[in-house]
């Protein structure tokens, strides 16, 4: 028995297949922000991520008979985000290879107060932008977006063992930024 998602925006996109422009920018400021970070996060990069989320709405827009509703109507988008901004890091990075260095992981420290996590999760998305690619794509999926192993091996056409192990060695080295970044923040007095 096949259960189909009930999108709580249905009358939108069904505008939009009929090729109302006002439903679709009504969908594109519904959208726009999550999409933007989600690309953001796998091409580092600001205006590389706000064109791929423009052409992401238009191929969506163009496709929209390819949404079937079986799932939310955002999660077909971002995968379209998600696919586009692959296609452009494979377009403009070359591959980076994986270090086959184990690093130690430091202790989990406790934070008892909302400032200090604060600071913390800045610290981390700053460390994520200094991965590379390969790393901080595994990372964003993962972490970020919550696609589990075997998703993201679909997305990216890698084995679900090599999906692991990227996330493993993404997880090292971004602790390992983490740890740096801690050690020379302790020597600055600015």
């Amino acid at each position: 028995m096949e259960t189909r998602y009930e999108n709580i925006h249905k009358d939108l996109i069904d505008a939009c297949r009929r090729g109302d422009r006002n439903a679709q920018f009504k969908l594109y400021k519904l959208y726009y922000k999550a999409m933007f970070n989600t690309s953001l996060r796998i091409v580092n990069d600001t205006a590389e991520a706000e064109d791929i989320m423009q052409e992401s709405f238009l191929d969506a827009f163009q496709r929209m008979e390819g949404y079937t509703g079986q799932g939310s109507f955002g999660s077909w988008l971002k995968r379209i985000v998600i696919n586009n901004s692959l296609d452009a890091l494979r377009r403009t990075k070359e591959t980076v290879s994986i270090e086959d260095d184990i690093l130690e992981l430091p202790d989990e420290q406790d934070y008892n107060n909302e400032a200090a996590i604060q600071i913390q999760v800045k610290q981390v998305m700053k460390a994520i932008q200094q991965l590379p690619d390969d790393y901080r794509v595994i990372i964003s999926l993962f972490l970020l977006e919550g696609y589990d192993h075997e998703e993201i091996s679909g997305i990216l056409n890698i084995s679900n063992q090599l999906s692991r192990t990227r996330y493993s060695r993404a997880r090292q080295k971004l602790l390992s930024i983490l740890k740096e970044n801690k050690y020379q923040n302790a020597f600055n007095y600015n």
